[in-house]
């Protein structure tokens, strides 16, 4: 069994693929070519966002819009304890301090009740309001900016989140690296009233190409001309009038083309995404020790991964026996990111950051793909109930 069965989604659109590469091929323009603009505007207009702009990977979709905010020294940016390190690594390497927030223990995004006492202990310097990183008890670092993930594939709580940071005086940059195509009330991620969004085409994401890419999506007409500067290594009227600081983040054409044929089917597999994961809610709703995701009200997840909790210290022993059994499992994240070994200068303890600390300690991610049988998830639920039973 295949934790994502890439080659089954291929076969479905192979012929397609190798008609938009071969046009690529044909015209010769590798970078910025149509394609890309033709992806742009299909993008933009499938989240509802008044500007995309495609770009190199994830990362750079994150760190490109923080650039051109200024983003830097002496600023604090906040960030959710639990996600994958690009979040807080981009903030970092402008120079900025992450300053961690713990999850909500049921959706593990962000908790907004969190992220209000985060801001309030920052500005006065106290962590017994918030715990808080080593810079952030010198006088001198401002709340800038917060960047919200929606994790797994399901959105952040976007109608507490927003008006915080407003209160706040904080930009908002929405991480949906995990999340294209899911909604909030009815809005698409990338489009849901954050100044900026991001995404990430890496294989493995819902909408994915075969290599590296990703988009930022924006409604503000001069945060879009800077971002298109920017990830030209900050061009201004032409290639040789650099006008600022700027990156090497373009997106190839070749990934595009790539993309377009994967967009044509995008919408019939997040709806087999959402039967998918229906089959495992099933298949694992009476499994004594294991507690499966939960998507709140008003929330549709695009179901990027199917992660499950494992109680009592067995995660490891589970995944042992499944795996004698050819069925794959994976760990995101097994290190919150409060205490990765990159991120120890902040200075934050295991403790700090309880819900996010827990949930590593017990997360597990099953085999999920929009090409999965209801047969295959079924026998993925029996091997885990047979499993935790004997455990």
């Amino acid at each position: 069994m295949r934790f994502i069965d890439l080659a089954a989604q291929q076969k479905r659109i192979r012929a397609d693929i190798d008609a938009r590469i071969k046009a690529v091929l044909d015209h010769n323009s590798y970078i910025l070519g149509p394609e890309v603009g033709e992806l742009e505007g299909k993008l933009a207009r499938f989240a509802g966002a008044k500007h995309c702009i495609g770009c190199s990977s994830g990362t750079d979709a994150l760190i490109i819009p923080l650039l051109a905010w200024g983003v830097g020294p002496g600023q604090a940016v906040f960030v959710p304890a639990f996600s994958f390190f690009a979040t807080a690594e981009t903030v970092a390497l402008l120079g900025a301090t992450p300053v961690m927030v713990d999850i909500d223990p049921v959706t593990f995004n962000i908790d907004p009740r969190a992220l209000d006492l985060a801001v309030s202990a920052v500005r006065k310097r106290d962590n017994t309001v918030y715990p808080l990183p080593r810079a952030a008890l010198e006088p001198g670092l401002e709340p800038r900016a917060v960047i919200p993930v929606d994790l797994f594939g399901q959105p952040a709580d976007y109608d507490a989140l927003l008006p915080a940071a407003q209160r706040h005086g904080l930009l908002t940059l929405e991480d949906a690296a995990q999340s294209f195509g899911a909604e909030y009330r009815g809005r698409k991620t990338c489009g849901l009233g954050c100044l900026a969004g991001a995404t990430s085409f890496f294989p493995a994401k819902p909408l994915g190409g075969y290599g590296d890419g990703g988009a930022i999506f924006t409604d503000d007409d001069g945060l879009a001309g800077l971002c298109r500067s920017i990830l030209v290594h900050g061009q201004g009227r032409d290639r040789y009038d650099n006008a600022r600081l700027g990156l090497n983040g373009r997106l190839d054409t070749l990934q595009a083309a790539v993309l377009l044929a994967k967009l044509e089917i995008f919408s019939e597999e997040l709806a087999a995404r959402q039967k998918v994961a229906r089959w495992y809610g099933e298949a694992l709703a009476a499994v004594p020790g294991l507690t499966t995701p939960s998507i709140a009200a008003g929330r549709f997840s695009s179901w990027a991964q199917y992660c499950v909790l494992v109680a009592d210290g067995r995660r490891d022993a589970l995944a042992a026996r499944l795996k004698e059994r050819d069925i794959p499992t994976a760990i995101y994240y097994p290190t919150p990111m409060h205490r990765l070994t990159a991120l120890e200068y902040l200075g934050y303890a295991a403790e700090d950051m309880p819900t996010a600390q827990a949930c590593s300690g017990k997360i597990m991610a099953l085999p999920f793909h929009p090409y999965l049988s209801e047969a295959e998830v079924g026998q993925v639920g029996e091997a885990v109930a047979r499993a935790m039973r004997d455990l």
